[in-house]
């Protein structure tokens, strides 16, 4: 993970709900921020995954809930 994430994470208090999603999830997530072109376009992706982890219920701007065990 880069320490960008890494230190974003635990700024805000939201390594648990990262943790917490899909392997896939997760690894979209790195890829997709590593992926931009620019600077302000990791910077803006990087801000759009904290405010889906907070929220919880969004994935990639998607709809989103957790599996809930059986």
């Amino acid at each position: 993970m880069p320490e960008r994430v890494h230190d974003a994470l635990a700024e805000h208090g939201l390594r648990a709900a990262y943790d917490a999603r899909p392997a896939h999830q997760r690894n979209d997530y790195i890829g997709w921020i590593l992926r931009a072109r620019s600077e302000d376009t990791r910077l803006l992706r990087l801000q759009q995954m904290l405010s889906e982890l907070a929220r919880g219920d969004c994935y990639m701007n998607m709809a989103w809930r957790p599996r809930t065990p059986q």
